[in-house]
């Protein structure tokens, strides 16, 4: 019985992550490692290669799908992810040598950065159109990117940064992915939010690579179960992602974030 509660678990995680992604192309993996800990008693450094794993298998079905409807800017995806991993290692390594309740204490804190950011975001204005000189990655009449010596110094230093985060709590990071496209990179939110699945799961394969050449241990079934509740409910939030109000959802999943947050920090120091 235990066993069947577990597994079913797993796909219902995976269908809130995948939703969560197909919504906001980032997000949804935040929750992935508090579920697999304190839903799954699985231990914490699992739980990130898990978390890692099941992202990237997620973040590539959507990242098929937007590709071929040519949403994707590959070119600036591509440099954001190739960045990304390398520091997906690096998080990796950080993460084996930190103490569990450290770890979770730390992950518990970046929900929070997290939460307030998305919420702040949901109450801003939209930029005037005068504003749009300011991007650091310009771009040419036709939509395509310039990538000048800043805009590739940038991207790049975003995605090392995306990676060791992605590598050390096994989220996506695509919370720092699609800001940094549409703030710097100059991206419309629907173009920005295909690219991030893009980057996502390629950083989550540099990083589930080191985990597992780190000798860390890995529950394939637990993750092919996690996939494929996300692979619904990937088709659920791009569905939606066009239909609901953008900042109504932004601060309920700010909102939810605070909850588990306080919930993790509550059992980490229990």
């Amino acid at each position: 019985m235990r066993r069947r509660i577990v597994l079913g678990l797993a796909i219902v995680g995976g269908v809130a992550i995948g939703f969560a992604l197909g919504l906001t192309g980032g997000g949804g993996g935040i929750f992935a490692v508090p579920l697999l800990v304190y839903g799954m008693s699985l231990p914490p450094r699992e739980a990130v290669g898990v978390s890692l794993a099941a992202v990237g298998a997620i973040a590539l079905m959507g990242a098929a799908t937007r590709l071929r409807s040519g949403e994707t800017d590959v070119r600036t995806g591509l440099l954001f992810a190739l960045a990304g991993m390398f520091g997906a290692p690096l998080g990796a390594r950080l993460s084996k040598m930190l103490p569990e309740a450290t770890l979770l204490l730390l992950f518990s804190g970046l929900m929070l950065v997290i939460a307030v950011r998305m919420w702040l975001k949901s109450i801003a204005t939209e930029l005037p159109d005068g504003d749009a000189q300011r991007f650091v990655c310009q771009r040419d009449a036709c939509g395509r990117p310039t990538l000048g010596p800043r805009c590739v110094a940038l991207l790049a230093a975003l995605g090392v940064f995306t990676g060791v985060l992605s590598g050390m709590f096994g989220v996506g990071g695509g919370f720092v992915i699609v800001p940094a496209l549409v703030l710097f990179g100059g991206m419309r939110i629907h173009t920005a939010v295909a690219t991030s699945l893009m980057v996502i799961f390629l950083i989550s394969v540099s990083g589930v690579t080191s985990y597992t050449l780190d000798g860390g241990t890995l529950s394939w079934r637990l993750t092919a179960l996690f996939a494929l509740g996300g692979v619904l409910g990937m088709q659920l939030g791009t569905r939606l992602s066009a239909k609901l109000s953008g900042p109504t959802l932004q601060r309920t999943f700010a909102l939810a974030m605070v909850a588990v947050a306080g919930f993790v920090v509550l059992k980490s120091i229990a």
